[in-house]
């Protein structure tokens, strides 16, 4: 994808979440870019996302719908807003919720497609909805509530 993912407009001390910190090296570094109505990231797993030969581990899946859940939810409080991410103040979500449903073996190997669809924008609340899909299978399906983050979550001197 040529442009910049939600991820990438998050200011840098709020840029280290494990699942989507651009600034984590050691983390799984998601993106997620508008398609349309709907979002989009894609997530090649490596083979230590294991959790028997062949198969990718529930926990990496919960991520994946959880931030790109949330990466979901700050850009659409920028559309709600009428303004273009990265302009200030920045909105960053947290998860209050999160719903995941497997529904069948997620293969290992091959690359994870993650979908998400704006349910409700309401106050400091954002609900996405989200799939994981390998080669064009469902194989879970979440729900994400995401709020505006709490002022204590932010470090001294950035604005959110």
């Amino acid at each position: 994808m040529n442009q910049k993912a939600f991820q990438d407009y998050y200011p840098d001390d709020l840029s280290y979440c494990y699942g989507c910190g651009r600034l984590n090296e050691h983390g799984l570094q998601l993106k997620s870019y508008w398609d349309g109505g709907e979002t989009v990231a894609i997530f090649d797993p490596r083979p230590y996302h294991i959790a028997i030969p062949g198969y990718v581990y529930g926990g990496l899946i919960a991520s994946l719908i959880d931030c790109h859940g949330t990466g979901t939810a700050a850009a659409a409080a920028y559309r709600e807003e009428k303004r273009e991410m990265g302009t200030d103040p920045p909105l960053r979500f947290v998860t209050a919720s999160l719903k995941v449903d497997y529904l069948r073996p997620t293969p290992l190997g091959v690359e994870l497609e993650v979908r998400g669809k704006v349910e409700e924008v309401k106050g400091r609340k954002v609900v996405v909805s989200a799939t994981v899909a390998a080669q064009g299978r469902i194989c879970a399906k979440g729900e994400v509530v995401a709020v505006k983050m709490p002022e204590d979550m932010i470090p001294k001197g950035v604005t959110v």
